[in-house]
């Protein structure tokens, strides 16, 4: 059976100390032509929150109208500390896959860095900088950090002393100060931090 759809998929906050990892699939029926953008498409971490909201805004609408489909799946912290980032990222996969209700044998997906589909799907590839060389992607990354990115500013509201806002729960220097001063707050990865 031939594949009538492409996926991509890629997370963000792998990194960070605290807050979720967030992980987006983005479905393109397998003909559809993206509409072009004046900049180019990159790794959402290369691109400025400004142009990031932009082609977001772009997806956001394209999936309005029925043309791609999208989902997103953000995993809490503790659990991240239960677990590990290896099986949180594959359980936001599983969910973002799940959302999109498709065929396993109907779709191809292509994933970034060191992630991996559920074993039920056959079609699936691996590619290490993916967000850098394939479009559907970057695409991907880009709706993974915006929204985890604004997931961080909401929290940022609710533990305001930290700068979440700022950093997204990365260990800038800003952040480590905080930390020092205030110790973890609720949505703090304990451990990723210093003990």
């Amino acid at each position: 059976m031939k594949w009538t759809h492409s996926i991509g998929i890629d997370e963000a906050g792998r990194g960070p100390l605290a807050g979720p990892i967030t992980l987006a699939a983005l479905c393109f029926p397998r003909n559809f032509k993206m509409p072009k953008i004046t900049f180019p498409i990159k790794d959402s971490k290369k691109m400025s929150p400004i142009r990031r909201e932009e082609v977001f805004k772009i997806l956001k609408d394209l999936k309005k109208k029925e043309k791609i489909n999208f989902s997103v799946s953000h995993i809490k912290h503790t659990l991240v500390d239960k677990y590990g980032i290896t099986k949180c990222t594959r359980r936001g996969i599983e969910r973002c896959l799940k959302k999109l209700d498709v065929s396993p044998g109907r779709v191809q997906i292509l994933l970034d860095g060191t992630l991996y589909a559920p074993k039920e799907f056959k079609n699936q590839k691996t590619i290490i900088r993916g967000d850098e060389k394939v479009k559907i992607i970057a695409l991907s990354s880009i709706i993974a950090k915006v929204t985890r990115d604004k997931r961080m500013f909401n929290l940022s509201k609710k533990f305001p002393d930290y700068g979440f806002e700022i950093h997204k729960g990365y260990g800038t220097q800003m952040h480590q100060k905080a930390l020092k001063k205030k110790g973890p707050s609720p949505i703090h990865r304990l451990s990723f931090l210093n003990p």
